[in-house]
């Protein structure tokens, strides 16, 4: 018998939920927990599967996550909590013999700062206990890399120039909303940018660098380099990468509303005393600002995000290489009730679970996604509702 805990129970976690319910052949039961059994209930009130239970957990705390999985006892955790709780989660899998799965790396709360060294660190120990554990399992992370180990395999060669392209030309009717939580997006949004060139990390100011790129079935949108954690091991695990860039569009009265919550001091991450209570103005902005899960009702349009690759080809010669999946808000919503950018994170770690679960991606020790086959997880993805599109030998535009 298979059996998985959902940890986190927000919109991803809620899509996930729903694509692990629609195939009850591998996940023959599903546990949903998250610090507010409620909302767990709801979802799988929702769902409506016989296979759907819930409980409750605080995931800052190892003993609670240690009693949560003593009690069930999963094959696999699907970490989709907060960023800040990896490594709390990845302890308690390693003390309970549990596999371990996330989508996003950890960051620790008091700096707005992301690598992977931090659950790096756990691979030795994952190793020991046989266990494994798979990191990044969204789409970017995620399916990004999926898609450049993809490319590796059966067109490259080499691959010389890699840019990751995120693409959200959906409207949710909102003057300012994010589109996941929006602590953890504004802190990713503000910091420095960072890019990978000629075996060097080069810094650039906050969304400094930018230039319209044409997305497909959307046309051209301003488009702003980030950091973005899969650059970090992707440049490690496909050595001939001589740049890794990574690109996100944002409309302009986004950036607007951003630059405004930064000059008023509400992205702050440091505690502040109020009326004698210590808050953080970041956590105080996300409980007034629009849910994300919320949005979904009204949101239309479509996210498209991909890879635009470029190397040495198979047969020797140059190739450029796009790959990319287009994910229209209202087929997301109608199906599980959550917007794209929910549904196109939820659906990848629904599907890396299923490939550890059949045991095509199982390898004791802690891994990005591009270490393991690419082609059995997109054959599934794409039946799963992110199908994925390629085109070669085209401007890239980068």
């Amino acid at each position: 018998m298979n059996k998985v805990i959902i940890i986190g129970c927000g919109g991803v976690g809620t899509v996930c939920a729903y694509k692990c319910a629609q195939n009850p052949d591998v996940f023959n039961e599903i546990v949903i927990a998250s610090r507010t059994k409620a909302k767990c209930d709801a979802v799988a009130k929702a769902i409506g599967a016989p296979n759907i239970t819930t409980d409750q957990v605080d995931a800052d705390d190892v003993d609670q996550l240690v009693a949560l999985l003593n009690r069930h006892k999963p094959n696999l955790v699907i970490n989709l909590a907060l960023p800040y709780q990896d490594l709390t989660i990845m302890e308690a899998c390693l003390q309970c013999g549990v596999n371990y799965l996330d989508t996003a790396n950890y960051e620790p709360r008091d700096e707005a700062h992301f690598e992977y060294s931090w659950q790096w660190a756990y691979r030795e120990r994952f190793e020991k206990a046989g266990l494994t554990a798979i990191l990044g399992c969204g789409f970017d992370p995620g399916v990004s890399g999926v898609y450049t180990a993809r490319a590796a395999k059966h067109h490259f060669k080499e691959i010389h120039y890699l840019d990751i392209v995120d693409c959200n030309a959906g409207n949710h009717g909102k003057a300012f909303a994010t589109n996941f939580n929006p602590e953890i997006n504004i802190r990713e949004i503000t910091q420095k940018g960072r890019y990978y060139q000629d075996g060097e990390w080069v810094q650039t100011g906050a969304l400094e660098i930018h230039k319209p790129l044409t997305y497909p079935e959307i046309g051209p949108r301003e488009s702003y380099l980030m950091y973005h954690e899969e650059l970090e091991s992707l440049v490690i695990n496909y050595p001939t990468i001589k740049r890794a860039r990574f690109w996100m569009t944002f409309g302009q009265e986004y950036l607007t509303h951003l630059r405004v919550i930064q000059d008023i001091g509400m992205a702050r991450i440091d505690p502040i005393m109020y009326n004698g209570v210590e808050i953080v103005p970041l956590q105080f902005l996300k409980a007034v600002l629009p849910n994300p899960q919320d949005l979904g009702a009204n949101y239309t349009g479509q996210t498209s995000i991909g890879c635009r690759i470029s190397g040495i080809g198979k047969d020797g010669k140059p190739l450029t290489y796009y790959i990319y999946n287009n994910c229209d808000h209202h087929a997301a919503f109608e199906e599980t009730g959550m917007q794209a950018v929910s549904y196109t994170t939820g659906v990848p770690a629904m599907t890396g679970a299923m490939m550890f679960l059949k045991g095509l991606w199982v390898k004791p020790g802690v891994h990005n996604v591009e270490e393991f086959d690419p082609d059995p997880f997109l054959e599934q993805v794409a039946i799963s509702g992110l199908p994925w599109h390629e085109q070669f030998n085209i401007d890239l535009e980068l």
